[in-house]
């Protein structure tokens, strides 16, 4: 079965063609960095941090470009409040975006450009569609004009004549309200670039169409985003792009929000959902498993009772791969996942269908561990791994088992682990000598700084409770 990808473009599900065979180019809409994360944005980098995973397995080379976008209004006014330079907003949210992504587990982007590094290259795709008659300067600004480009509308399936001005008009006058700003002319005391226009700084849109350009060429495989970006930005990127000659992308993916009521996870929700706070009460593994296992085309509708349940999920993985892993040593992931993960993934990365073949798999496992068959259990272990390491969430690999995306407790798991067995180790000598108050003291001192002791005939284990509320 070959991968099929929904294209917001085309409005279906395509078969999945690179432009190149064995390599795939992707560029993703990255962070505005004008406030730190939360759980809404990294769940777009995620989401397509699963479908790089896949098409690495598939055996692609995957260049994958992230940009920063490190100048714009928001971030100039939040400087102007606070009373600091617009750069003191945006690099210490910039870090904290990138301390997230590496909290959940995410791969870091082939090439992760900013705006503000790439200005020459915009003014030359501005001098490009300025020649060809699609922008035209005014008072320092440069607009695009919209009805040079018969096809603008056609990814959001709007009609010219229904929009509206976009609301980033300058100190010049456009054309048509509906023009949008390639350029915007400086103010006092904003940051800005010399052009042959006059000094100003970038207008939103024409940054990724120039990044994108400098790093995958006239034309690329996929470009990603939020659903929030089909209108206007991405509608944006194709009208200047193509204007311009390029050939732009030959598929379009959205993945959906995150949202609280049924309204849209923004930054105006305050601090409780920032990922920095949420892996203060919850592990990094497990907020990976609860924003990567919906499809990447549906709502996640946050609440605390989904994450709890996503947690006792996640558990059972865990709880099977640790009593297998005592039964029958260390086993390393399959090279191959099983058929029906495959299928699940390559159909529009259908990562529902592929977490139940997972859940399947766990179960099949707990049978064969019950009836004592080290064999298949082994098996079962393999098969779950493998399908682990494509999510990102096997807790046995990189980065989750060195401690390495977040889980401060990592660096000292081999300390934790001595302690435990002397602990266990003193437990079983007051077993011995019949001393059983003294044993039962031990354990529950165990359990009351959350190490969960389970008696086997193996001899006792010990996890750690792994709610973190």
């Amino acid at each position: 079965m070959s991968m099929r990808l929904y294209d917001t473009s085309t409005r279906t599900v395509r078969d999945f063609v690179p432009l190149v065979e064995g390599t795939v180019s992707i560029y993703l809409c990255g962070a505005t960095v004008q406030a730190p994360p939360h759980i809404g944005h990294v769940r777009s980098y995620l989401n397509f941090d699963v479908l790089r995973r896949w098409l690495e397995y598939r055996g692609s080379d995957v260049v994958f470009c992230r940009n920063v976008t490190d100048i714009d209004d928001k971030i100039i006014a939040k400087g102007t409040e606070a009373g600091v330079p617009w750069w003191r907003i945006g690099y210490p949210n910039e870090r904290a975006f990138n301390e997230a992504y590496d909290t959940l587990g995410c791969l870091r982007p082939t090439i992760e450009p900013r705006a503000t590094g790439h200005v020459p290259e915009m003014i030359e795709l501005m001098q490009r569609l300025i020649t060809t008659g699609h922008a035209y300067p005014s008072d320092g600004d440069v607009y695009f004009d919209v009805h040079s480009f018969p096809e603008y509308g056609a990814l959001s399936g709007q009609r010219l004549d229904a929009m509206r001005d976009q609301g980033d008009g300058g100190a010049g006058a456009k054309r048509d309200v509906r023009d949008f700003a390639l350029w915007k002319s400086a103010k006092p005391g904003e940051p800005s670039w010399d052009t042959p226009w006059g000094r100003g700084r970038p207008g939103w849109h024409l940054e990724c169409s120039a990044m994108a350009h400098r790093y995958l060429g006239e034309r690329f495989d996929i470009h990603g985003g939020g659903l929030d970006l089909v209108f206007p930005h991405h509608e944006n990127e194709i009208a200047q792009s193509k204007a311009a000659g390029d050939g732009f992308a030959n598929y379009w993916m959205h993945n959906a929000w995150v949202t609280m009521s049924g309204e849209k996870m923004s930054k105006s929700l305050g601090n409780s959902v920032l990922v920095s706070e949420m892996v203060k009460r919850w592990r990094p593994i497990v907020l990976r498993y609860y924003l990567a296992s919906p499809h990447y085309r549906s709502m996640i509708e946050y609440s605390e009772d989904a994450l709890r349940e996503a947690e006792v999920s996640f558990s059972r993985i865990e709880g099977f791969l640790e009593r297998a892993a005592e039964l029958t040593g260390p086993v390393e992931p399959d090279a191959r996942v099983p058929d029906a993960f495959a299928e699940a993934m390559d159909d529009d990365l259908g990562v529902p269908q592929a977490m139940a073949v997972v859940h399947n798999t766990v179960r099949e496992g707990n049978t064969a561990l019950a009836a004592g068959d080290k064999d298949a259990v082994a098996a079962h272990l393999g098969a779950l791994r493998g399908m682990l390491v494509v999510l990102g969430l096997d807790p046995a690999a990189e980065p989750w088992v060195s401690g390495d995306a977040g889980d401060r407790t990592g660096d000292l798991r081999h300390v934790v682990d001595s302690l435990v067995h002397l602990a266990l180790a003193q437990r079983q000598a007051a077993r011995e000598r019949k001393d059983y108050a003294a044993a039962d003291a031990v354990r529950d001192q165990l359990t009351a700084a959350g190490v969960v002791v389970e008696d086997t005939p193996q001899g006792p284990r010990w996890t750690r409770e792994r709610h973190r509320q």
